[in-house]
């Protein structure tokens, strides 16, 4: 199941997240975020690169920036690897282990 909320300063949306759940956003860019809800067990090697496409695109197609940019990278992770801080701006996230995140070029 794919989720796609558009961008909008709501820090709520980091907050409710699965444990299951996949977080998607072009780099560097406002986006919106899209969540891919995986079953019970699934990590991330077992989502297909297809499906991935989808989701990056959905992300980059969802961006007032990114979408007038020829190629974009996005970025995604399992939601529990997100850390917000209250001293980042509205919408800013991080990341517990850089190594956890993994990255999709996005062309047109």
């Amino acid at each position: 199941m794919i989720f796609l909320l558009l961008p909008r300063p709501d820090e709520h949306l980091i907050r409710w997240g699965w444990p299951e759940d996949v977080w998607f956003h072009v780099d560097k860019v406002s986006s919106a975020h899209v969540y891919l809800r995986l079953g019970e067990g699934q990590t991330l090697d077992d989502v297909p690169m297809a499906v991935v496409e989808d989701a990056a695109q959905l992300v980059k197609a969802n961006s007032i920036q990114g979408n007038k940019m020829n190629d974009v990278d996005v970025v995604y992770t399992m939601w529990a690897n997100l850390h917000k801080t209250e001293s980042m701006d509205v919408g800013q996230v991080g990341f517990h282990k850089q190594k956890e995140v993994r990255g999709r070029r996005v062309t047109l």
